[in-house]
């Protein structure tokens, strides 16, 4: 994991986003924030709580609750100049400003030859666990990163939360900052605040456990599973390397695949469903590259592929785990 610059108390998920937002808020005349109850109420998460008492309406603007609204409406202040960050309150509804995330602000620099820039974020959460339900459980991730021009990151501790979204609200180009809704009250060491420069490039891996006999791949909440998973197997000898994609576009692979030349056996974690989603890319592109290494088949681990159930216990039987990561890992060795 990236060195830290400074010491302090460990900060929650939500505080680094929080914080990250302050700060460019503050750096940056240009960025606004907008969305559904992002004002008054705080957000539906509390991440701009007191933000509206502190910047007001004008940087800080409740939308009505459309969602086509909220992205169409920012990518349009995006190619004005501003820097909107566009809140959407879950990725589920995220399906109903396609065509302005997609077909607008994903091509627009491309199809005016970069005379238009669209330097919009959008924020949203991802994931099921909650019991709320198939319709408000999904994790689309890969859906969004399938389309050229619009970034997708995909932070799951507070150190990367708050460098990526910093870096994101700076990029020239739509990024899609998709955040885990359960991860919110995890804590971890973040740098103070004063450290404004505090940037995580898009699109960079992270190491996050070294080990020398499989290689788990993952992101998002998928990294609590693997971490758990390799504390369980190093007590029976066997040390997991895991690697963090952090962004799966762009999708940087280097640390994965120098994981694997190394351990030569690898598993790949993710909670979306196991068609056509991010294990599909990744396990593609390690095969093509790093064959001559393979002792195993690359095993994944994913939702089953149905809808999620909103039964807690056939809810909690169909996401990944970390039982479900222990078993691939022993399947490969």
């Amino acid at each position: 994991m990236a060195t830290q610059t400074k010491d302090r108390t460990r900060i929650t998920l939500r505080e680094a986003l929080s914080e990250a937002l302050r700060e460019e808020l503050l750096r940056d005349d240009n960025v606004f924030i907008m969305g559904q109850e992002v004002g008054v109420w705080g957000g539906t998460y509390a991440v701009t709580r007191g933000f509206y008492d502190e910047f007001g309406e004008r940087r800080v603007r409740d939308t009505p609750i459309s969602e086509m609204v909220i992205v169409g409406a920012g990518t349009g202040a995006a190619m004005a100049g501003l820097r909107p960050v566009s809140e959407l309150m879950t990725i589920n509804f995220a399906f109903l400003a396609l065509d302005a995330m997609v077909n607008h602000a994903a091509k627009i620099r491309y199809m005016f030859n970069g005379q238009f820039q669209v330097p919009l974020v959008i924020r949203t959460t991802t994931g099921g666990g909650r019991q709320l339900g198939a319709t408000h459980s999904h994790s689309p991730e890969s859906v969004f990163a399938h389309f050229p021009g619009l970034l997708v990151v995909t932070p799951a501790t507070p150190y990367d939360a708050k460098g990526l979204l910093k870096s994101a609200i700076r990029c020239d180009d739509p990024v899609l900052f998709v955040e885990h809704s359960t991860l919110y009250q995890t804590r971890g060491e973040v740098p103070v605040p004063e450290d404004e420069e505090f940037l995580i490039p898009l699109g960079t891996s992270d190491r996050k456990r070294q080990g020398s006999d499989v290689t788990l791949i993952t992101y998002s909440r998928g990294l609590y599973w693997c971490l758990e998973a390799a504390e369980q197997l190093a007590k029976e000898g066997i040390e997991c390397d895991v690697i963090d994609l952090r962004c799966l576009r762009p999708l940087d692979l280097s640390l994965a695949m120098e994981s694997l030349r190394v351990t030569n056996r690898a598993v790949v974690v993710e909670e979306s469903l196991p068609h056509f989603g991010v294990a599909s890319e990744v396990i593609a592109q390690l095969q093509g590259a790093c064959f001559d290494y393979l002792d195993a088949p690359i095993e994944r681990v994913s939702a089953v592929d149905t809808p999620l159930p909103y039964s807690r216990e056939l809810e909690q039987s169909a996401l990944p785990s970390t039982e479900k990561v222990v078993a691939a890992v022993k399947k490969v060795l």
